[in-house]
């Protein structure tokens, strides 16, 4: 499809921050041209790979995405991610790209041809340009929340999850969604949020929750979220920073009660949590996360706690790959051989733990104090 692209007419103007472009896209598709903005994290690294997130009714929900996803990134777990916003306001546009059937429910002419310019021109583009990940999602408010329903019919849907924001959905969706859904075999977030007040489309909304909620599929991840003090307009504010929590939610570092709860409790080797916790980032977005200290220290304290000295070892392995240069991997491999009776190792170990840099509450000192018992207790 490379040869595509060169013939497309891309202008681009920069606003904002220097992370932030809108550009004027020339579809062939629609044969015309369409306003879109992007919005980039900064320090881009080509090695990494981006989630991207497509933002209909950009011209309302493009600013909001976009700041909820930087603050989410930044303090909340979140992945950065590439944020590509289509506008739909001018002229009423929105209304021609989302048209449907009265009759049939399905998208008319121009729908079609809306349709293809998203899934067939601007997301191979990026997907060509940028480094994307395989997981993308996308937003839609009001009748475009009920338009990108549509790619759920794709033979191999082009989004993993979808962000349904109020949405007036065309006729028959409340059936033809979850009878869709129920086919996926791969992983789909699927999430509806309302507002509280009732109006014309509440009932065709509600038999859209039951419908989904009936299924039972291992794959699905459903969420539905009502806020009862939300009106039309203000829904989206609500509910923007909830989908994300939905969606990425593994993605945070593990908290006091997923500790207790979840780590604690269970009969598995306490190492085989956090392999599942980052394997199933890689199995569900397509990409790896580092391992951050806060899961490796999670993980330290529930070995301890619970006398699990097997993946004291499986622990001192990855340390040692993911934070090369610290102590901590030497020193929690030393710990291992201290407590399956090798004080020959541990100390060879612990020594090791001393030459190199500190991390966290590991300190030199630390590994003094242990090579010093050790040699107190063996006389070596």
């Amino acid at each position: 499809m490379r040869h595509i692209f060169t013939a497309l007419t891309l202008l681009l103007v920069m606003v904002g921050s220097a992370q932030t472009t809108q550009e004027i896209f020339e579809s062939f598709k629609l044969q015309e041209r369409r306003d879109v903005q992007y919005y980039f994290p900064p320090n881009m690294d080509e090695n990494k790979k981006y989630p991207l997130i497509v933002v209909l009714d950009a011209n309302y929900l493009f600013d909001q995405v976009v700041a909820v996803s930087k603050y989410y990134s930044q303090f909340h777990g979140m992945p950065e991610s590439i944020v590509v916003g289509v506008n739909q306001s001018k002229n009423g546009i929105r209304l021609e790209d989302c048209a449907f059937d009265p009759e049939t429910g399905l998208p008319n002419e121009k729908g079609k041809q809306f349709y293809e310019f998203i899934g067939m021109e601007l997301i191979p583009y990026l997907d060509l340009n940028y480094s994307t990940a395989p997981f993308k999602m996308i937003f839609g408010y009001d009748i475009t929340a009920n338009f990108q329903n549509y790619w759920l019919f794709k033979d191999n849907s082009v989004f993993d999850a979808y962000v349904s924001i109020s949405p007036t959905l065309a006729p028959e969706m409340e059936s033809r969604v979850p009878t869709r859904l129920n086919t996926f075999d791969k992983q789909i977030f699927y999430q509806l949020i309302v507002e509280g007040e009732q109006t014309d489309d509440t009932p065709q909304i509600m038999a859209l929750d039951s419908g989904i909620k009936a299924l039972n599929k291992e794959t699905l991840h459903y969420f539905f979220e009502k806020y009862d003090k939300a009106d039309h307009i203000s829904v989206a504010t609500y509910g923007i920073g909830k989908a994300f929590d939905n969606v990425f939610g593994m993605f945070k570092p593990i908290s006091p009660k997923e500790y207790k709860t979840q780590i604690l409790t269970s009969d598995e080797p306490v190492y085989k949590y956090l392999e599942n916790k980052y394997q199933g980032i890689v199995d569900l977005f397509g990409f790896s996360k580092p391992v951050e200290l806060n899961d490796i220290m999670a993980i330290y304290a529930a070995v301890r706690k619970k006398e699990d000295f097997e993946s004291l070892k499986s622990l001192s392995e990855l340390c040692k790959k993911e934070y090369p240069d610290t102590m901590m991997g030497f020193y929690f491999e030393g710990e291992y051989y201290e407590q399956m009776g090798e004080p020959k190792k541990a100390l060879k170990t612990f020594e090791k733990a001393f030459q190199m840099e500190e991390i966290d509450f590991l300190t030199k000192e630390m590994a003094l104090e242990k090579m010093d018992a050790l040699k107190a207790d063996f006389g070596f």
